[in-house]
């Protein structure tokens, strides 16, 4: 990982707004883990951490990640033109964007990320279930998509590294 004095303000601006609307780094290694583990019956939550925390360096993840969080603040503060507005409010089904944002994420690390990325957006394990509560009164239409998405690249890229090193 690189040196957090190191960071440029794109990445520490990803990390912090993920923190602010409150997805830490380890509840998304908690879905790599849920992922995983089955595959990797020796995997520890520090690998999965790594692994989520070297997604995290990718410029097309902090794009997405900002781009995704900004919206759900702008629905919050119901900021955005009609229809737009009600569609990211209650989250639409049909709606999809959201998912391809997520893709962008996906994409990084190959074909087996939109696999987990399927399983994972539809079991809703840990944090995801919290994101998808909409009782909560907060938007999160593109975070629980793009948390998803980081824990889906990271199954991606811990399963490419175990399999290299087999």
């Amino acid at each position: 990982m690189k040196d957090k004095k190191s960071m440029d303000l794109l990445e520490k601006t990803a990390r912090q707004w993920l923190l602010n609307r409150g997805v830490s780094i380890e509840e998304i290694a908690q879905l790599v883990m849920y992922l995983q583990q089955k595959y990797h019956p020796d995997l520890e939550l520090e690998e999965c951490v790594y692994n989520v925390e070297r997604v995290l360096t990718k410029r097309e993840v902090q794009n997405a990640i900002l781009t995704g969080i900004q919206l759900d603040i702008l629905a919050e503060k119901k900021m955005l033109e009609e229809p737009l507005q009600s569609i990211i409010e209650v989250d639409e089904g049909l709606y999809g964007v959201d998912e391809i944002l997520a893709f962008s994420i996906v994409n990084v690390y190959g074909s087996i990320g939109f696999t987990n990325y399927g399983y994972i957006d539809k079991q809703k394990p840990g944090v995801l279930e919290r994101l998808n509560d909409k009782s909560s009164g907060m938007c999160h239409t593109f975070l629980d998509d793009i948390v998803g998405a980081i824990a889906a690249a990271a199954s991606s890229r811990l399963a490419h590294r175990a399999e290299c090193a087999e």
